[in-house]
């Protein structure tokens, strides 16, 4: 049976918003009722909609989409259905974020505002209120569904059992993977380029303040953060915890939406801010970000330093890798931990060659373990911009059949996952047989993943 979590993200984010109802070119029906579960329906024109946003985002459909979709549906008014009963909510400020990063998405692969709100034929403003409720709906699902396995736990002896019983053919394979270890210097950026930049947001404010020119309209030409440059510099709703906190420290203390905040420095560069709504715990603003650019030179000269680096550690043996990332290292992720970078996907040390940042694994993929790479360029994804790097191969496990020893991390993970998804499968058995559900004649020959939904 498939995993139950994965069968409802599969659908839920794909809906970018619910398109116009149409007229059925074989019945002449507007719309009609597929399916009922227990009081809520679910209708053809939702089918349709869901199917053609799947199509849209090039979306693989696993069976046919007239059953695969309503199951779906199904599926997740149950989840929803139990929700209510729990009172369970998702945080305002957590579905306001992702509806602007959608937005933003939107528009970048449509081309404009205007181009998305002709293409789906409705303005932003409810194209944002379907994408909440959309949105809204997978975090509660999503929390209904942690809530359900919170209490999971795998024993050391469950996990040798597991592996015991496995045939030889079934034991999981192993791909490639690396343990790295990493020292990164951000080039020096000249004094003359930050005044610059300084003197830009300087006179971005003066003009705002005066009222020749809008902050949107400045944004959308000039802020180095696209992501929010292409709304005027509107980042949406979000609670403090959600923004580094020199950023917070001052938009939380702006008050009046007529004027701009002094210019903020924080770890992506500079920024200037712009009021927009309060509203309890959370905020809406503006802002225009500039970062000071680095010259060839900065980057020559940084380059230079951890190659006298490099030369220390390899050569004159003066201290170790471990010893000194703490002390020079500008990755403040890592330096602490001797440089060791540890994979966001799962949260250890491992990294299978394709989860590494790009511009590491080319370096990595010709070193043998113990080796120091010679400087390199890299782009730091998170704050869009370049610093140069050196690494060092700590382990390098080659591809095998998972054993106990080297791999009971993975093999926990998979018995937890498979004990999890045991858990909610038995739970959406339980309530389809609780639940009154009916199916229309012609939507119940399916090849359904779930048995239940037919009772006999």
């Amino acid at each position: 049976m498939r995993k139950l979590t994965d069968w409802l993200l599969f659908f839920v984010l794909a809906v970018a918003v619910s398109l116009p109802v149409f007229a059925d070119d074989d019945d002449n029906v507007i719309d009609e009722v597929v399916w009922v579960v227990g009081d809520e329906a679910i209708y053809k024109s939702e089918v349709e909609e869901q199917y053609r946003q799947m199509q849209y985002d090039g979306q693989r459909i696993d069976g046919d989409p007239y059953c695969v979709i309503p199951e779906q549906l199904a599926v997740q008014k149950l989840f929803l259905h139990q929700a209510k009963l729990d009172t369970i909510t998702v945080p305002d400020a957590t579905v306001f974020q992702q509806v602007e990063a959608r937005i933003n998405y939107l528009i970048a692969n449509i081309g404009s505002k205007e181009k998305m709100e002709e293409y789906f034929k409705k303005p932003v403003t409810e194209i944002r209120e379907e994408l909440a409720n959309i949105i809204r709906d997978q975090g509660t699902v999503q929390e209904v569904q942690r809530t359900l396995v919170k209490d999971v736990k795998i024993t050391p002896a469950e996990v040798r059992r597991f592996y015991n019983q496995l045939p030889s053919d079934s034991i999981p394979y192993i791909p490639l993977q690396v343990e790295v270890q990493i020292i990164t210097l951000n080039p020096k950026v000249p004094q003359q380029e930050i005044d610059n930049v300084k003197a830009r947001l300087r006179d971005f404010s003066d003009q705002v303040n005066r009222g020749e020119r809008d902050f949107s309209t400045l944004a959308v030409l000039y802020s180095e953060d696209r992501g929010t440059a292409m709304m005027g510099g509107e980042m949406g709703f979000v609670s403090k915890s959600n923004l580094v906190p020199e950023f917070a420290d001052v938009a939380f203390n702006l008050n009046d939406p007529k004027k701009v905040s002094k210019i903020v420095e924080t770890e992506y560069g500079y920024h200037i801010i712009q009021l927009i709504e309060k509203r309890g715990d959370r905020i809406n603003v503006r802002h225009i970000l500039l970062r000071p650019h680095v010259s060839e030179k900065d980057i020559t000269d940084a380059l230079e330093r951890l190659d006298s680096l490099r030369t220390d550690l390899v050569d004159n043996k003066k201290f170790s890798f471990d010893e000194i990332t703490q002390f020079v290292s500008q990755d403040k992720d890592t330096r602490n931990n001797k440089g060791l970078m540890v994979n966001p996907q799962t949260g250890n040390p491992k990294f299978e060659m394709g989860q590494l940042p790009q511009d590491v694994a080319k370096v990595v993929a010709d070193m043998q373990v113990g080796d120091i790479s010679k400087p390199f360029v890299m782009t730091d994804e998170r704050k869009n911009k370049e610093v140069v790097a050196i690494v060092k191969l700590k382990s390098r496990i080659e591809g095998h059949k998972a054993n106990m020893s080297d791999d009971y991390q993975t093999l926990k993970a998979i018995v937890e996952e498979k004990k999890k998804t045991e858990i909610l499968n038995e739970w959406l058995a339980k309530k389809q047989n609780e639940t009154y559900i009916r199916i229309k004649d012609g939507w119940r020959n399916c090849e359904f993943k779930y048995d239940g939904w037919i009772k006999n």
